[in-house]
């Protein structure tokens, strides 16, 4: 995941980035609220923008963007994470993946066809997805280290019941229940860990880790 706030804008601003990434305080609610509407707006925007690229945007720009993909290895975890991003919006919301992918890919495989070699070709798609539940402590840990959100019932596993050492992460970001309900776990896993805690928003909160 690239956490440079400092990189040109795309769907985000460098100020989104650091308040994304809890590098921005602001002191007022409605601040922070403005905030998160607004990226909402332009992840939307940049959303319907999409239907620009594939239609207007000319191939070798198109080529051009997508070469970074055999060299840039966050420019391949950007494309993971977008194809993620959107799988899971959807499956929140009930929404099946399929509906999304099976069209996208169809027409791109036609339009790749036509642009190729003037041949028309018929696309079958089929997608299958089975999961199986198994959160392991190493997994817990590689998303902290990546600076992902885990939530306190994750932390409390890995420290208490794991017994795992966590001072060398300077930062753990905690996703909390909408309702607020786990903010007193949050404050005694702090205090275990003899951590400062900060609530960047609602749903979020912020152990810093002095390791000296």
């Amino acid at each position: 995941m690239n956490t440079d706030t400092d990189r040109e804008r795309g769907i985000l601003s460098p100020a989104d980035r650091e308040y994304l990434l809890d590098e921005r305080e602001m002191s007022h609610e409605q601040s922070k609220r403005n905030a998160e509407a607004r990226i909402r707006r332009r992840i939307t925007d940049g959303i319907v923008d999409f239907g620009l690229f594939v239609h207007y945007l000319e191939r070798t720009d198109r080529q051009q963007v997508f070469a970074q993909a055999t060299t840039d290895e966050a420019f391949v975890d950007g494309l993971t994470a977008m194809v993620a991003f959107a799988y899971i919006g959807l499956k929140e919301h009930g929404i099946d993946f399929e509906r999304v992918l099976v069209p996208a890919v169809r027409s791109a495989e036609e339009a790749y066809a036509v642009e190729q070699s003037s041949t028309n070709v018929t696309v079958d798609v089929h997608f299958d997805v089975e999961t199986t539940v198994n959160t392991t402590l190493e997994g817990i840990d590689g998303r902290i280290t990546a600076g992902e959100l885990v939530t306190p019932r994750e932390l409390f596993s890995l420290v208490i019941e794991g017994g795992r050492d966590v001072a060398n992460h300077d930062r753990i970001r905690l996703r909390l229940a909408d309702d607020g309900s786990d903010r007193d776990h949050v404050e005694r896993l702090a205090a275990y860990l003899e951590a400062e805690v900060r609530y960047p928003t609602a749903s979020r909160a912020v152990l810093e880790i002095d390791d000296d």
